[in-house]
């Protein structure tokens, strides 16, 4: 079974993700790619605490994914994989591991130097470029919030004077 859903949100495991998202794909584990996150027991608990008992929650930091994406994409479990930001997400991707998925900009929130793109997605310009990147990897970037919610391609998130024409 394919990965279901790679995705960038800063809060991770919360409602949209476990019961927008997990009501629609049914996954049997999500795994959260976070470096930091990875070396916190008590923090992976927390994040535990929304989850129902059938679904798995695994945190691995970056090289530890990276070893796992291939197991995941062709394993018989149902998987989503999160990341906290985008550019996690590259560093996941990087060299192709993510050639041919899509990437779903899930929830990047209002911060100081970030612009508003939608109601749900904010970015500096670093993350533009890292998009971008995640794009010449052969990966498809688009944003949604929820499963029903329009999809929008990653030339709509881009300033016009960085989309391609």
């Amino acid at each position: 079974m394919p990965v279901l859903l790679f995705r960038v949100d800063e809060r991770l495991i919360h409602g949209q993700v476990v019961v927008g998202w997990g009501s629609r794909l049914h996954p049997d584990m999500i795994v959260v790619v976070d470096d930091e996150l990875a070396e916190s027991k008590w923090e992976q608990e927390l994040y535990g605490l929304g989850l129902p008992p059938e679904i798995e929650a695994r945190f691995e930091d970056v090289a530890t994914a990276r070893r796992h994406v291939e197991e995941w994409k062709s394993g018989p479990r149902r998987v989503i994989v999160l990341t906290r930001d985008v550019r996690t997400m590259l560093a996941l991707a990087e060299g192709g591991a993510l050639r041919g998925e899509e990437v779903n900009i899930g929830g990047i929130h209002h911060s100081p130097g970030r612009r508003a793109v939608l109601p749900y997605v904010y970015l500096r310009e670093d993350e533009e470029r890292d998009l971008e990147a995640l794009a010449a990897e052969g990966v498809e970037v688009s944003a949604r919030d929820l499963p029903d919610a329009r999809r929008v391609t990653l030339e709509e998130l881009l300033p016009p004077e960085r989309q391609r024409r």
